[in-house]
């Protein structure tokens, strides 16, 4: 008799859980958003429109939750260990946690494993650029300088993929130029307008006012298409570049065990705020990044593809982890 009740309040609990999931009550109480980046960066300006766009449909606030640092570890390790219950989600770098594998012995999450993929939000288009000062408008011309004045050029690249891609091109075209790691993208900038660092594989989204001062010009960008914003600086595809560089985004997560119907519902709501043109068009096109939107199904299939794709990057780039 004990043993029958012990199932029927176990029973009852998961009724009572599975009642309280469904997504026509969903949020019934705000939901946290557990941002991996600082505040005021560009994926948490975005939450934050994206957020004020869903108190409209739900009713309920999203609440940012930043927890910068650690090569986006901390926020990634947070929002692993949250509960699943749909009341907390997560902005992170999906590109960025492809390759942390690759660089940390001791992640404390797998980005397979302890997260359900809400959506690809964006891509970040990166621009290959350079101080205008340098006067160079291709590769070739910036080696050509490099090898005229050793020793005094340097670049920098926050992203795994594009610091490859630039040894990569070091070692062919026998450049002398040396990687100078910042900690944010306004110091990345500032480096670049005093001409302390004048090259940059960067987010177009950081250099807008600048590219269209003349104050730093636009080699090559790493999406699939020219960016609309800057038609006239071509891909990398468009200079003969064919090491395959794996695009830097953001993405929609939950912990992993979130209810199926919740993500389906979150994933709806979202895009149809991200389908509207205005939106789309203010906060992401005219800020350099690249609608993506797909769906849970989708962007876990994109996660695949983009894996090996890290895979052979991280082997050729003869990445350790530390």
């Amino acid at each position: 008799m004990k043993r029958l009740m012990g199932v029927t309040v176990a029973a009852l609990l998961t009724a009572a859980s599975s009642a309280s999931a469904q997504p026509q009550d969903y949020p019934n109480k705000p939901v946290h958003v557990i941002a991996s980046s600082s505040a005021g960066g560009i994926s948490d300006i975005f939450i934050r429109v994206l957020g004020d766009e869903l108190q409209k449909q739900w009713g309920q606030p999203l609440v940012v939750d930043n927890r910068p640092g650690g090569a986006f570890n901390i926020g990634a390790r947070a929002c692993a260990a949250a509960p699943p219950d749909g009341y907390t989600i997560c902005i992170l770098p999906s590109d960025v946690l492809q390759y942390n594998r690759f660089l940390f012995k001791n992640l404390g999450y797998d980005l397979f494993t302890d997260f359900e993929p809400i959506t690809l939000l964006f891509n970040l288009n990166q621009v290959l650029a350079v101080s205008s000062t340098l006067n160079v408008s291709t590769l070739d011309q910036l080696a050509a300088l490099s090898k005229a004045k050793p020793g005094t050029l340097s670049y920098s690249a926050p992203a795994v993929p594009h610091q490859i891609f630039m040894e990569d091109w070091k070692t062919r075209s026998g450049a002398d130029i040396v990687r100078v790691p910042f900690k944010g993208g306004g110091d990345a900038v500032n480096g670049m307008l005093s001409g302390t660092t004048p090259v940059t594989f960067f987010g177009l989204g950081n250099l807008i006012p600048h590219l269209r001062a003349g104050s730093i010009k636009g080699i090559a960008i790493d999406g699939e298409q020219r960016s609309p914003l800057f038609p006239d600086i071509p891909t990398l595809r468009d200079i003969g570049a064919t090491n395959e560089v794996t695009q830097a985004d953001f993405s929609l997560w939950a912990p992993k065990g979130t209810p199926k119907a919740l993500i389906q519902k979150i994933n709806a709501d979202v895009t149809r705020i991200a389908n509207d043109p205005a939106f789309r068009d203010k906060f992401v096109i005219q800020r350099g990044l690249t609608p993506v939107f797909d769906t849970p199904e989708q962007f876990a299939d994109y996660l695949r593809r983009s894996r090996v794709v890290a895979e052979a990057t991280a082997k050729r780039g003869h990445l350790q982890a530390q």
